[in-house]
């Protein structure tokens, strides 16, 4: 299967995105008072709520970085526009 290079570009940006959002929410959890067992950022040991939310955003990561790689292959697989 070759993709128009319209949708290779859809799944480029989908992989870059992913890239935008997910470090940043990452960071929020991080900073969250919940995700620490003493209730201050950084301090005691990590609870449920930061592991759950570590795994949804490296699993995101990993299907995002996925999508974009697979954006890139087809872009390059795909004929240029004819003029």
């Amino acid at each position: 299967m070759v993709l128009t290079r319209a949708w290779s570009g859809f799944l480029i940006l989908v992989g870059v995105w992913t890239w935008v959002i997910w470090p940043r929410f990452g960071v929020a959890i991080w900073n969250d008072a919940r995700a620490w067992s003493s209730g201050e950022i950084g301090q005691g040991s990590p609870t449920s709520f930061l592991w759950v939310h570590a795994l949804l955003i490296g699993a995101s990561l990993v299907i995002g970085t996925t999508v974009g790689v697979l954006g890139i292959r087809a872009w390059r697989a795909a004929p240029a526009a004819r003029r």
